[in-house]
């Protein structure tokens, strides 16, 4: 998995390539903490490229969700298929906004 970010003015987006799973959900995860740390509460998770999300991604996802809420935002842009479906069989594609291109989602902040 690669993780790019690319840090705006009002929103930080999150560009990953590849499969989000348990071997990979860790790096995810500290990079999503560190924006967070930053004070970082606008996130745009682009998963137009992710291959394959996993339960442990899924997790993750979540998590930054719930440390966003409070003062900011999390969205997802363009999801792949596979990534599509698998928040969407999780059921959490309901707790966000789901944009169907990243400059949507960031025009959205």
């Amino acid at each position: 998995m690669d993780i790019q970010i690319q840090e705006y003015k009002r929103v930080a987006v999150v560009n990953i390539v590849g499969r989000i799973d348990s071997s990979s959900s860790a790096d995810l995860e500290a990079s999503l903490q560190a924006l967070v740390d930053k004070g970082k509460r606008n996130l745009v998770l682009d998963m137009s490229k992710v291959e394959f999300l996993s339960s442990s991604g899924l997790r993750v996802i979540v998590n930054a969700y719930k440390a966003c809420k409070e003062v900011g935002q999390l969205c997802v842009a363009q999801p792949s298929e596979r990534a599509a479906s698998s928040l969407s069989i999780a059921g959490i594609d309901t707790l966000f906004t789901v944009y169907p291109t990243r400059e949507a989602a960031i025009a959205s902040f």
